[in-house]
């Protein structure tokens, strides 16, 4: 390999992509999309959606209806003395949402009160209708059994577990295994994204300068397996900066977000009544940027490079095997299909990061990039497993890269038709 065409291909071929239109305006709306994403979010947050809807009870118990009316006077009406018949109609008109009969079974027994209503509302309407029913028969059950307040206070206690991560050294530490988790699994798809749509990108300029007849210039004073790393450096390249880049405009997005958020919590707060209930649905803090070790931002870097490294190679082999970007369509498949398995793992070790299929599949190379990394965000991961996965990927590598250098070497300069499968083996013993 001669390292001065390597770095001058690397430096055409990210130098050009950095300037192209398509890199600098999907740099900059991918942030302005999360930005907006963020934005609709606390707008919804804080739109009031809330549809008063009348329900009209019919109480032959002759207590619930008074329980119901403490918990929402609004939403319930007494028409204990109303016909069935009228309230029926009364739905079907629309001028009530919906009734519910409560009768004596309903309290002595585990008999189901029933709603008859016009179908409108959603789950969240009839989970709260449910929620109010189960809360006052319960009530009415807990004052006929005589106890006394002391047990129904222990009743409607709901106790927590909080949870304290003891590190190594000994000290307790705050444990966000459930926001870590989420972390890892994006820092996960985000590799999955970067790897598809770059190798992709690879493999449409390879196609690209082969068909332009390019390739037979720069072939003669540059050799194909310098060529080769060149391109796959030069986009390597590209895509950590596009990633660094978007990163640092998470971490300002986030910064901004918790106190803007924060402050329009504030003001809706002040203009409505039922400030408490707002406060407890939405929760500005949602918005900060939690604390993340470095070594997890470094490692992401590592994971995403080899990664990229791993499966470029086979990216600009098929390029190099392809007359067109539909010839290429018989050579993605078995490329695809590990990226795919990774993906779909990565759902399960998000649950379970600990498990033997969550240690074996981190530790194959093909999953490495998509798998390592989450569970590294999950979990304590011994660096024996680290530092063995990096090693194999980089072994992986250097395997594909002699491989993938002997169907370049002949396939871009291979017009005229594309390559099946024999034929790539019949390169790789000729390259």
């Amino acid at each position: 390999m001669n390292l001065r065409q390597i770095l001058l291909v690397l430096k055409r071929e990210y130098i050009t992509r950095l300037k192209s239109k398509a890199f600098i305006l999907t740099t900059i709306l991918i942030p302005l999309g999360m930005a907006a994403f963020i934005g609709i979010m606390v707008a919804i947050a804080l739109w009031d959606t809330d549809t008063q809807r009348n329900i009209a009870i019919v109480d032959e118990t002759g207590v619930l209806y008074e329980r119901l009316e403490k918990l929402d006077a609004e939403r319930y009406q007494n028409s204990t003395s109303t016909p069935i018949d009228t309230l029926r109609a009364q739905v079907i008109n629309e001028n009530i949402d919906g009734f519910i009969v409560f009768r004596e079974q309903n309290i002595e027994s585990d008999t189901n009160s029933e709603l008859v209503y016009g179908g409108t509302g959603g789950i969240q309407f009839l989970s709260s209708l449910r929620d109010d029913v189960r809360e006052v028969i319960r009530q009415e059950r807990l004052e006929r059994a005589n106890v006394s307040d002391e047990v129904k206070q222990i009743y409607e206690s709901r106790p927590g577990l909080d949870s304290r991560k003891l590190t190594e050294e000994g000290v307790e530490t705050e444990d966000n295994v459930g926001l870590l988790t989420g972390i890892g699994m994006a820092m996960g798809i985000l590799i999955f994204g970067i790897v598809t749509g770059y190798g992709g990108l690879l493999t449409r300029s390879v196609i690209e300068e082969k068909t332009n007849r390019i390739i037979e210039i720069i072939t003669s004073s540059v050799k194909p397996i310098d060529l080769l790393c060149g391109k796959i450096a030069g986009v390597a390249g590209l895509a950590v900066t596009q990633v660094a880049i978007w990163v640092a405009a998470g971490l300002g997005l986030s910064a901004v977000a918790g106190p803007v958020a924060s402050m329009m919590m504030q003001s809706q707060i002040e203009n409505v009544e039922a400030a408490e209930e707002t406060a407890q649905a939405f929760d500005p803090s949602m918005f900060e940027m939690p604390s993340i070790e470095p070594s997890l931002i470094v490692l992401f870097f590592i994971f995403l490079i080899l990664g990229f490294l791993i499966y470029s190679t086979m990216f600009a082999a098929i390029g190099s095997a392809a007359d067109s970007e539909t010839d290429t369509q018989q050579f993605m498949f078995p490329v695809m299909v590990p990226i795919f398995i990774a993906y779909f793992l990565l759902f399960r070790v998000m649950e379970a990061p600990d498990t033997s299929l969550a240690v074996v599949s981190s530790l194959i190379p093909l999953f490495t990039p998509i798998i390592m990394i989450t569970r590294v965000a999950i979990t304590d991961v011994p660096f024996w497993e680290i530092a063995l996965s990096i090693v194999l990927m980089g072994l992986t590598f250097w395997g594909l890269l002699w491989l993938s250098a002997k169907i370049y070497s002949v396939g871009i300069l291979n017009y005229g038709k594309s390559a099946n499968f024999k034929e790539l083996l019949k390169w790789i013993r000729q390259g």
